[in-house]
C-alpha cells in the first residue's frame, strides 16, 4: 500500500476544518454580528457622547449652593469640513480669523479624523443661534454639556470648581477623555468620582450635510449616561453669606463648626471672588484675572492655607496641658513681671482663671517654663529638650501641629515646633526655654491655620475632644457619611481642667477687665478668647474664638482679620455676629454691623505675600 494515500486525507481534513471555521466566521460576521456592518458605515455615523449630569450640591437646609445649566460644545472632525466660508461661520460664533486658524490647527494635530472640542460651553441661549444655521458648515457639530451655575455666589473657595481635563489628569485615570471636565479645587475636586457619573454614547445617522437624521439602528449601540451624586454639605448658606458679607474689603479668615458633630458651618476666605466667573467661555480670561492679582490673592484660601501665630488664644492650651501634667493649678499665681516679657492692662498677680481673662503674658511665660524645664537632667539644655518633646507631644493632641483629615485637599498643617525643629535652628543641645519663650504667648515660630483655630474652640466646648471638621453630611440618595468624621478624637486632657478655663473664656467676653467685650450680648452666653498676633511694623492681625453657648454649644468660631489691630477691637465682634446670626437667625445690633461692615484694611499692606 502507497504510504502516502494516509497522508492524503489528513490534509484534505486539514483544509476542509480551516474552510468550515472560514465559512462559519464569514456567516457570523455577515449574518449574526452587526459590528461590522456598523464599521463599514462610520462615514455616514456619529459618536456622540453623552454627557452625564454633575451632581448637585446643597447646603445643610437644602438650599441650593450649585446647580447645572445647558450648554454645548461646538465639536470638529477637520477631514470632514467641506467648502467653508470662514467669514459666515466667524461672524455666527463671534470670533476672529486668527482664532478660527489656531483652533482648526490645534483640533487637526489632534486627529484629522476623530472629533474634537472647538469651541467649549457655548450657553443655552447662544446656541440656539448658532445651532438653526450650523447645517451649513460641514464637519462642525455641537455635544450637549453642562455648566456649573451658583446661585447665591458664595462659598466659592468650598465649592471649587471644574476645568478641562489636562494630559495629567488623562494620564492618571482611564476614565477621561480629551475634553471632560474635572473637578480642579475644593469640593468638586475631592468628590470628584461621586459627582461626575458615568458617560454615555449615542450612534446618530448623518446625511451629507452632516446633519442628523435619527439614532442609528432604533439606538441598539446607544448606552445611557449615568448621573452623579448629589451631595448635602454642612454649611449653612445664609451664614456663610453672611460671614462673606462682614468680610468684604478686608483680608482673612472665619471657620464656624458645630462642636457636637465637627460640621463646618461656614469657612470663608477673604478677599474672595464669585464663582461664576470660573464659568463657561469667559473662565480662562477670568481665571488670569484672578491670579494676576497678587495683592489680594482671591484665588488663595486662608481658612485652610494662610498659617498665622496663633498669638494669645494658644494660652488655653498652654493652660489645659500644664493643669493635665500638673505643673500648674487653678490656684498657682505669677507676678505680672513685665520686665521679662511685654504686657497689659492693670493686673498684678493673677491666678490661672483672671490670668486668661486679662491675658497675662508674664503668667504664661512661667507656665511654658515650667512645662519645659522639668528638672529631669542637670544640663538646662538636655532638660529643655526632655520637656519640649513632652509639650509638642501633647498640644498636637489638640490638633495643631498635624494635618487634619478635612474633606477639603491641600489642607495645610502649620507648626508646633519640636526637637528636632530647634535642633536645625540652634544645634543640637544648644537652646533652651530662654531661646524659644516666645512660644509661651503663641509668638515665635507656633504656626496654625484657622480652620485649627476653630477646631480649638470646638474641643474646649465639647471638654477635651472633637471630630475631624468636615463639609459633606452626606452623599447620594443613600445618605452615605464618611466613617472618618464620626471618630471621636480625644486630647487625653482630664475634663475637670476645662471648667476653669471656660470660666475664663466667659468673662473674657462678659465681665470688667476681660479683653473681648465687644462680642458680648445679653441673650447668649458666650465663651470666647482674643488675640493679638504681631506683625511689626504693620499692624498687628485680629484673633478671635468661641463658642456658644456655655452649655450644650451649638457653634465654635474662628477669626482672623489681618492688619488690623487687637483682637478685641475686630475679631470678637465679628465672631459676635455671626453667633447671633446662626443661633437666632437674624441681627439686631444694627450699630454694631454697620462699623464692621464699613471697616476696610485691604490697603493697610498692599502686596504682603502670604506665609
Amino acid at each position: 500500500m502507497n504510504p502516502f494515500n494516509n497522508r492524503r486525507y489528513v490534509v484534505l481534513g486539514i483544509f476542509l476544518t480551516v474552510s468550515l471555521i472560514f465559512l462559519g466566521r464569514l456567516f457570523y460576521i455577515q449574518v449574526i454580528d452587526d459590528s461590522y456592518k456598523l464599521s463599514a458605515k462610520n462615514q455616514a455615523l456619529r459618536y456622540v457622547t453623552q454627557y452625564p449630569v454633575r451632581g448637585l450640591i446643597y447646603d445643610r437646609n437644602n438650599e441650593l449652593l450649585v446647580y447645572n445649566e445647558a450648554a454645548y460644545d461646538l465639536m470638529v472632525i477637520p477631514k470632514r469640513i467641506k467648502r467653508l466660508d470662514t467669514l459666515a461661520f466667524c461672524n455666527l460664533l463671534g470670533i476672529t480669523d486668527s482664532a478660527f486658524d489656531e483652533k482648526i490647527a490645534k483640533s487637526t494635530s489632534y486627529s484629522r479624523f476623530k472629533a474634537s472640542v472647538f469651541e467649549k460651553q457655548i450657553p443655552a441661549d447662544e446656541w440656539a443661534t448658532i445651532s438653526e444655521k450650523l447645517y451649513k458648515f460641514s464637519g462642525f457639530f455641537g455635544e450637549k454639556r453642562t455648566l456649573r451655575k451658583y446661585p447665591k455666589s458664595a462659598a466659592a473657595h468650598v465649592l471649587g470648581y471644574i476645568s478641562e481635563a489636562t494630559p495629567g489628569d488623562l494620564k492618571k485615570d482611564s476614565y477621561y477623555q480629551k475634553g471632560d471636565y474635572v473637578g480642579k479645587r475644593g469640593l468638586e475636586k475631592e468628590y470628584e468620582k461621586r459627582l461626575r457619573g458615568v458617560r454615555g454614547r449615542k450612534v446618530l445617522l448623518v446625511d451629507v450635510h452632516n446633519r442628523a437624521k435619527g439614532s442609528y439602528m432604533n439606538g441598539k449601540y446607544d448606552t445611557l449616561p449615568i448621573a452623579g451624586e448629589n451631595l448635602i454639605s454642612t454649611i449653612d448658606r445664609e451664614l456663610q453669606m453672611y460671614g462673606e458679607q462682614l468680610m468684604r474689603n478686608k483680608r482673612g479668615s472665619i471657620v464656624a463648626i458645630e462642636p457636637s458633630t465637627g460640621e463646618i458651618l461656614s469657612m470663608v476666605s477673604s478677599p474672595g471672588y464669585d464663582p461664576n466667573l470660573l464659568v463657561g467661555r469667559p473662565r480662562s480670561k477670568n481665571y488670569k484675572m484672578l491670579q494676576a492679582n497678587d495683592s489680594l490673592n482671591p484665588l488663595f484660601n486662608r481658612s485652610i492655607n494662610a498659617m498665622y501665630r496663633p498669638g494669645s488664644i494658644f494660652k488655653l492650651v498652654e493652660s489645659l496641658v500644664a493643669l493635665d501634667e500638673g505643673v500648674i493649678t487653678t490656684e498657682t499665681r505669677f507676678r505680672c513681671n513685665r520686665g521679662i516679657i511685654g504686657c497689659h492692662g492693670s493686673h498684678t498677680n493673677d491666678d490661672l482663671v483672671p490670668a486668661i481673662q486679662h491675658s497675662c503674658n508674664p503668667y504664661f511665660w512661667n507656665v511654658f517654663k515650667r512645662l519645659v524645664q522639668r528638672g529631669k537632667y542637670s544640663s538646662i539644655f538636655k532638660d529643655a529638650a526632655y520637656g519640649l518633646n513632652l509639650w509638642q507631644e501633647r498640644v498636637k493632641k489638640f490638633g495643631l501641629g498635624v494635618q487634619l483629615k478635612t474633606d477639603l485637599p491641600g489642607l495645610k498643617k502649620g507648626n508646633v515646633p519640636d526637637v528636632a525643629f530647634y535642633n536645625r535652628w540652634y544645634g543640637e543641645y544648644r537652646w533652651a526655654f530662654s531661646t524659644i519663650y516666645s512660644v509661651s504667648i503663641g509668638e515665635g515660630e507656633m504656626l496654625v491655620v484657622p480652620i485649627q483655630m476653630a477646631n480649638l474652640a470646638a474641643t474646649i466646648a465639647n471638654r477635651g475632644y472633637f471630630y475631624e471638621p468636615h463639609l459633606i453630611k452626606s452623599i447620594g440618595a443613600d445618605s452615605v457619611k464618611r466613617p472618618e468624621f464620626t471618630i471621636r478624637n480625644e486630647t487625653e486632657v482630664d475634663p475637670e481642667y476645662f471648667d476653669p478655663v471656660i470660666e475664663a473664656m466667659y468673662k473674657v467676653v462678659n465681665e470688667d477687665g476681660g479683653t473681648a467685650r465687644r462680642a458680648r450680648m445679653d441673650s447668649i452666653e458666650v465663651c470666647g478668647k482674643t488675640g493679638t498676633v504681631q506683625n511689626e511694623p504693620w499692624p498687628d492681625h485680629s484673633v478671635f474664638i468661641a463658642f456658644a453657648p456655655r452649655e450644650n454649644p451649638k457653634i465654635a468660631i474662628a477669626v482672623y482679620v489681618e492688619y488690623s489691630d487687637f483682637g478685641g477691637t475686630w475679631a470678637a465682634p465679628i465672631s459676635s455676629l455671626m453667633i447671633e446670626k446662626y443661633l437666632t437667625g437674624e441681627v439686631k445690633r444694627p450699630e454694631k454691623e454697620k462699623r464692621i461692615l464699613d471697616a476696610v484694611f485691604l490697603d493697610i499692606y498692599d502686596g504682603k505675600k502670604e506665609q
